[in-house]
Parts: structure tokens; C-alpha cells; sequence
């Protein structure tokens, strides 16, 4: 079975059409979810580099020692393409990986046509993580830091100089709804040189040119619809200014200003003009697999690294372990199982990797593990495809996500989830004596606005929760590594 796997970035679950929110329509998206939609899919850390290191190992962020947009994912930790080439698949990717963040985010070239950090000249090195074929594409906003693919595409096309400076014009992040740039603009380039077109048209020509004797894996990797939010003037043109006033409170009731909401209107119209790119480009991507016959032996997934708050909270970006930034959309389409089931159960984004080699025909534990050194066999993902299939409906009983960043925006958090509570716990106290904890009766609020870790009506299930986090951390220490050769 031939597996492709398209990865957005910075989407909410709630926008895409098979939600049944009902705010926009993503007829392509939507055909993905034809064996299964998962509403209640957690990333396992809202923030890009986690997210998506987690995602190839399988694991929680803190067992693979990224816990942060900080570091490189260590080569010494199995992945699941490796895993897939050594089970015979071809792999190919195309777009944003960001596995790799060595330098600080305050950290700027010394000279404005340099670079900190040249991607194509570390390309071997990333292959490394599993991939026979590879483009990349650094963020949108910092494709001056990283010289990529993209990047060369731009300076090929004549395009760099003005795309660096619409992208450094939107580079520092805010984290509350009042920030100054919730506004975006229009891409500064041609339709046909934008990032997310030129990833597809790479994974095309890829899947064009694999070898047709080998089953194949593509990973095609969206930059949007992350900040910042500027799709083409032909896509804008075709999402309407609408003035929606849902923006849920902020935990001291802040709210927006009429000016404010304004800004975030015209930032919503933005960000959907993107996901409407995206779903051209998932239209194209099918396309190919119908033209090719490849669909009926192809499994097709999709998801994202994390969400966008867009206002709610009064919050935006990510970070939070809020719905709109922690849950991820999740759809599976399997040839042999279009049986378009909607599940509601908590599953993790770790789950996906498991069910990509569950359907390889590997067993995730076994492909993704080491005997040594100690605790690489510690794998907390679990295959979906019980679910698809129709003999579960469900694979775990609550979904971990976490976030560690210095306390900084929000704090450091831990949080586990089931279909109607949500539990968080800050680990950036200044005291141990010092306990912040948070539980959200999601039945009866899910805006996830009344804390109630402090009433006594839930003591029962708080303690639950807590037992469930202490266990959970006892039995997913981080991975130990090696580098001193063996001779024998």
C-alpha cells in the first residue's frame, strides 16, 4: 500500500469542511476523510519543530529530547520513513520539515545576504532522517535564516529580494489578540512561485519520477496557512470580509475593541484565502493519483502541526493548550475502509505515525524501537486503523500533549484530555510547594472557560487525572543515545 502524508501548518481543526463547523468549505480536504475523521486529535506539542519531531519518532517531545524550538531531532533515534525504507518503500518529501533549529530566535545574520544556516548544503543530512528524495522549505518567515530550496527558487526566479522583505515585515510574533499584526497582506510573488505551489509541484514531480517497482511513502509538508498570512490576491479575492463576533473571552474576560476585531476579521479572511490554496493544491495532488491509477492502493492522510488561536482566548498564534492551538485536524482515507466514520474519541498525533506503519504492514513498537540503549523501546503511539476498520471505536482513553518553553508565553504546561475533560498542569511554578492546575468539564463548557480544578464536585476526576499524568511520566523516560563506536 503506497502512503501519502500531507502535513499543514498552524491549521485549526475547525476549518476544514468535514468538521461540520461549518466555516468554510474544503471539498479536497474533505475527500480525505473518507474512511475516518478524528475531531479530537492532539498535537503532541503546539509548536512547529516538537511537533513535527514528534511525529517522525513517534513519541512524546520531552522523550526525544525536543521539547522546545530548540535543537536538532538527534540521528541516533529511529524514524518511521527509515523504518519504511528498510520495509522497501521509496520516500519522498517536499516542504517544510523545520527537524533542525540550532540557532536562537534572536539571532540575526551579520550581514543581510547571508545566511545562519544553509538547508541545501545539510540536505544529506536530513535525508539521513529517512528520505530518498527531498525539497525543502524553511518557515515563511525565515527563509532569509535558512537558505532552502524555496530559497533558491526565489533567487532563481528573481524573486528573493522582495519576497525577504514582505516576510521580515511580519517576522516578530505577538501572542495576544490586541498585537499589532493580525492584519495580513497579499503574496508578493506569482501565483505559480508561491511556497505551498512550488511544494506540490516538487511532490509531483517526485511521484512522477519514484521507481514503480517499490511501494511508495510521500510526505508533502504545507507552510500554510502559518503566519504570515498572505496568499495570493486570486484567493483573497475569493473569501468574503465577514464580521463574526465568536471570539471567546479571555480568562480575565478580555476582550477585543471593535479596531481589534476588525483586524482579526480581515486576518480570518486571510488565513481561509490560504487554506483555500491548500485545498487546490490537495485537488491537484489527487488528480495525479487518479490520472496514474494509484488512488485504490494509495492511503491518503492529513493533518497539522498545530492550531492558530485566531482571537479566541484573546490569544493568537499557538503555544496553548487551548482547543483552537492544541487540537489538530486528523483524516485518513484507506481504499479498503471508505466507510467516512467520524470519531470523537481522543487520539494523539503520535497515533498517526503508528498507523502509517501499521498500514506498511510494521509493527510500530517493533519498527520504531531499539533494545539499546536503554528506554528506545518506549513508544506511546497506537495505530488508528482499529478504528478504521470498524472493529474499535476507540485506541486510548485519554490523549498527552505538552509544552516547555522557559515559561514563556504562557507558562510550561502538561495536559491530558478525554472526550468531556481537560487537564492541565503548569510546571513553571516558582515554588514546589506552589500547585497550578486547571480541569474543564467539556460537556458542559467547551469554550474551555470555567475552571473547576478548584470545586469540590470534581476532586474525583482531578485525582484521576493526576494519577494518569504521574504513571504516564513514569513510563516514557527520554531515550538514551550513543556516539562512541562499537567495535564488535
Amino acid at each position: 500500500m503506497n502512503i501519502l502524508l500531507i502535513m499543514t501548518d498552524q491549521y485549526r481543526w475547525d476549518y476544514t469542511g468535514y468538521s461540520g463547523m461549518g466555516k468554510m468549505a474544503t471539498p479536497n480536504i474533505d475527500r480525505i476523510a473518507g474512511s475516518a475523521a478524528f475531531s479530537l486529535c492532539q498535537t503532541a506539542n503546539p509548536v512547529c519543530t516538537p511537533a513535527r519531531c514528534a511525529l517522525l519518532a513517534g513519541r512524546y517531545t520531552r522523550q526525544i529530547h525536543m521539547q522546545s524550538m530548540s535543537g536538532d531531532l538527534s540521528h541516533a533515534i529511529r524514524t518511521f520513513p527509515q523504518a519504511l525504507q528498510s520495509a522497501g518503500y521509496h520516500t519522498m518529501a517536499s516542504g517544510k520539515m523545520h527537524l533542525v533549529q540550532p540557532w536562537g530566535w534572536g539571532d540575526y545574520p551579520l550581514h543581510p545576504e547571508k545566511h545562519i544556516m544553509d538547508l541545501v548544503a545539510l540536505k544529506p543530512e536530513i535525508m539521513k532522517y529517512g528520505f530518498h528524495r527531498l525539497w525543502e522549505s524553511s518557515g515563511k518567515q525565515i527563509v532569509d535564516h535558512n537558505r532552502c530550496d524555496y530559497a533558491v527558487h526565489l533567487e532563481n526566479k528573481g524573486l528573493y529580494k522582495q519576497y525577504i522583505e514582505a516576510a521580515k515585515a511580519a517576522r516578530v510574533n505577538y501572542w495576544k489578540a490586541d498585537s499589532p499584526d493580525n492584519e495580513g497582506f497579499a503574496a508578493v510573488v506569482p501565483d505559480e512561485d508561491y511556497i505551498d505551489v512550488v511544494t506540490c509541484d516538487n511532490m509531483i514531480e517526485f511521484l512522477e519520477e519514484r521507481p514503480k517497482d517499490k511501494p511508495f511513502f510521500g510526505f508533502c509538508s504545507f507552510c500554510s496557512p502559518h503566519k504570515p498570512f498572505d496568499p495570493p490576491q486570486s484567493y483573497l479575492d475569493r473569501v468574503p470580509y465577514e464580521e463574526i463576533d465568536d471570539f471567546l473571552p479571555g480568562p480575565d474576560g478580555q476582550v477585543m475593541t471593535e479596531e481589534e476585531k476588525k483586524a482579526m476579521y480581515r486576518r480570518r479572511r486571510h488565513y481561509k484565502a490560504m487554506i483555500l490554496l491548500l485545498d487546490d493544491q490537495v485537488g491537484r495532488l489527487f488528480d495525479y493519483l487518479e490520472t496514474n491509477n494509484l488512488l485504490e492502493n494509495t492511503a491518503v492522510m492529513f493533518t497539522a502541526d498545530h492550531g492558530e488561536m485566531m482571537g479566541d482566548h484573546f490569544q493568537v498564534q499557538k503555544m496553548s493548550p487551548f482547543k483552537a492551538s492544541s487540537t489538530i485536524p486528523l483524516a485518513i482515507r484507506h481504499p479498503d475502509h471508505l466507510n467516512a466514520v467520524v470519531n470523537n474519541s481522543p487520539v494523539e498525533l503520535t497515533d498517526l505515525t503508528a498507523t502509517v506503519l501499521d498500514i506498511a504492514g510494521l509493527d510500530p513498537h517493533k519498527a520504531l524501537s531499539f533494545s539499546w540503549p536503554r528506554y528506545n523501546d518506549k513508544i506511546p503511539g497506537l495505530s488508528l486503523m482499529p478504528v478504521i476498520r470498524g472493529e474499535a471505536d476507540r485506541v486510548r482513553e485519554f490523549s498527552y500533549t505538552e509544552y516547555y518553553s522557559g515559561g514563556w508565553p504562557y507558562g510550561d504546561w502538561q495536559m491530558l484530555q478525554t472526550e468531556d475533560m481537560k487537564y492541565i498542569k503548569t510546571i513553571s511554578t516558582p515554588s514546589p510547594d506552589v500547585i497550578v492546575e486547571q480541569l474543564y468539564d467539556l460537556t458542559n463548557d467547551p469554550d474551555e472557560l470555567v475552571n473547576v480544578a478548584d470545586n469540590p464536585e470534581y476532586h474525583d476526576r482531578l485525582e484521576w487525572f493526576r494519577r494518569r499524568r504521574a504513571y504516564l511520566q513514569d513510563q516514557t523516560p527520554p531515550v538514551q543515545t550513543k556516539w562512541a563506536p562499537v567495535l564488535y
